[in-house]
């Protein structure tokens, strides 16, 4: 059995390679380009993999992806149609998630940015006890990331709904499904926590249509990707009132260029793609463990619906 590791954008790949390795020992693990044979790779795991890696290895059975996202690779010249593309389930990155969405509800509705200023100020000045009703959050998104992220606001006894194409229920979540069901969790919602796949049916739902439905004086956490927000939309509502905030950590061009407005807005804080990181130690341990399954004929989750396209 051959397993490649290939990534354009990997600091430490030959880190994955080993911890695959150890997870894998009766299969060759190499690193992408390394000067071994090629043609012979069975399974590749891939971030932002090289454009010439189907040519390169026309006998893959299965490619499986560093993230949950996957409308980089859907997107790919060459990438074969019968190839199952496996995303990442998890991998660490909901509790991380979850811990953003949490940080960024917090600091709004306990006035901790208000605090932060006031510090500076030399000024010690309580202000108004929290009221949960007035802090009622809205998620995008029923997967595995985006019910982490829910229920973490509801633990907080923050009145928490999600809202998903398929209408997945969340045990101890209010649910909303299609288009209908979207308007109604809009007009409850003030914070807005967005943690979808990006498809073609979601590229720039964080748009002016979406900001005018929410609650009054509201918050945006993009934890998604870049493609969802329509950036000038997102400023006018910031400019008009209607958004108080916005916290972003995926942006339609990474890195975010030093000249974009963005960085200077103090309504907006800007993080590098680092809300959820894939974890080595359980990643590796699931794509191990799915390798394994393919190999008995076992069936596996986190196949890529392309249709869907995720």
């Amino acid at each position: 059995m051959d397993v490649v590791f290939a990534s354009r954008l990997e600091t430490e790949p030959q880190a994955w390679v080993a911890a695959l390795r150890d997870a894998l020992p009766e299969a060759r693990v190499r690193l992408w380009d390394d000067g071994q044979p090629e043609g012979q790779a069975d399974f590749a795991v891939v971030w932002a993999p090289p454009s010439d890696l189907f040519a390169r290895e026309p006998r893959l059975r299965a490619l499986f992806n560093l993230g949950a996202g996957v409308d980089a690779l859907l997107n790919m010249s060459g990438l074969p149609d019968a190839l199952p593309l496996v995303r990442l389930e998890d991998g660490g990155m909901a509790v991380q998630m979850a811990e953003y969405a949490v940080f960024h509800l917090l600091r709004e509705s306990r006035d901790f940015g208000r605090y932060e200023r006031q510090q500076t100020e030399r000024r010690w000045r309580p202000l108004d006890d929290i009221d949960r009703a007035a802090w009622t959050v809205g998620v995008l998104g029923a997967g595995v990331m985006g019910a982490r992220v829910a229920q973490a606001c509801v633990a907080l006894e923050y009145p928490t709904a999600i809202w998903s194409r398929s209408g997945r229920a969340v045990p101890g979540v209010e649910s909303f499904s299609g288009p209908s069901g979207l308007d109604a969790l809009l007009a409850r919602t003030r914070v807005l926590v967005n943690v979808l796949p990006l498809t073609d049916a979601t590229r720039g739902i964080l748009c002016r249509r979406v900001f005018d439905r929410l609650r009054p004086d509201a918050v945006l956490i993009n934890i998604a990707r870049g493609g969802h927000l329509v950036e000038a939309d997102l400023q006018e509502a910031l400019d008009r009132g209607q958004l108080r905030s916005a916290a972003l950590d995926v942006f339609e061009r990474e890195p975010l260029p030093p000249d974009h407005p963005f960085w200077m807005d103090v309504r907006i804080r800007v993080t590098p793609h680092i809300a959820g990181a894939s974890l080595m130690d359980g990643t590796v341990r699931q794509i191990a463990a799915k390798i394994h399954a393919l190999n008995r004929g076992d069936a596996i989750t986190g196949i890529v619906d392309r249709n869907r396209q995720y």
